[in-house]
């Protein structure tokens, strides 16, 4: 193959991909402004999540428990849905996820433990404050209590 060919056909195949990211951004610029809402809401509950976790990383070895470690994610763009954010907790093979979506939910998915089917999940509006705040307190208990059951 020549050496002005090659470049030709090179070009062709990077605008072919220049063409494709303009289409699929221009079909997904509509959900940024979703997505910024369900980044902002992930940080604030990680926010929580990781306060909570201090509380119980500190009574945990205050106990005498060093080991009950529990490691927590950053957000993230979500493994599953292209419109949404995720972190995860985790401790072992231990899993857990929260994940929001710019349709106006969060999901809270587990504990379950690595390479199983993830669940249970239970999804909440992004105004059910108190209603997820519950559930969120409830979440991480069920996890650090399965996390910590040999």
């Amino acid at each position: 193959m020549s050496t002005s060919g090659s470049s030709r056909s090179t070009q062709g195949f990077t605008d072919r991909f220049e063409r494709l990211g303009q289409t699929l951004g221009a079909r997904e610029a509509e959900h940024a402004g979703g997505l910024e809402q369900a980044r902002a809401l992930a940080e604030a509950l990680r926010a929580r999540v990781a306060s909570a976790l201090e509380a119980f990383h500190r009574a945990s070895r205050a106990a005498g428990a060093p080991h009950l470690k529990v490691d927590l994610g950053e957000v993230r763009l979500d493994d599953k849905h292209l419109r949404a954010v995720e972190f995860e907790i985790s401790r072992g093979r231990h899993r857990a996820i929260v994940t929001a979506k710019s349709r106006g939910d969060v999901t809270l998915v587990g504990p379950f433990h690595r390479g199983k089917t993830e669940g249970p999940c239970r999804s909440f509006p992004f105004d059910a404050r108190d209603e997820l705040d519950a559930a969120l307190g409830d979440f991480l208990e069920r996890f650090c209590e399965e996390a910590a059951t040999p």
